[in-house]
């Protein structure tokens, strides 16, 4: 049991820290911290144990689906920015390079 509730924590934590990095802190958008929060809060007496399952991968794949949305704007930035770059003659710094 204590594994589970430790795996239930890392999910927790790595999905708050993706809604933080990737949806932002300000107050116009803690609703999403708020909303991630209570939904923990208030499942965590759930003792139907395919149901926290369910709960757990879910929130799973939504911290994986924010981290991959971000990754696939850093390379269409990182294109464009080399495209750009190239039409003036210019090459970006390797900092930037793939």
């Amino acid at each position: 049991m204590r594994s589970e509730a430790f795996h239930t924590a890392k999910i927790y934590r790595h999905l708050l820290k993706a809604v933080k990095k990737h949806i932002g802190k300000e107050e116009t958008k803690r609703h999403f911290i708020e909303f991630v929060t209570s939904e923990f809060h208030k499942n965590r007496n759930l003792s139907d144990a395919v149901a926290i399952q369910q709960k757990i991968k879910l929130a799973h794949d939504y911290t994986f689906l924010l981290n991959s949305v971000h990754h696939h704007r850093s390379d269409e930035v990182r294109r464009t920015l080399g495209k750009s770059a190239a039409s003036v003659g210019l090459q970006l710094p390797e900092v930037y390079q793939s």
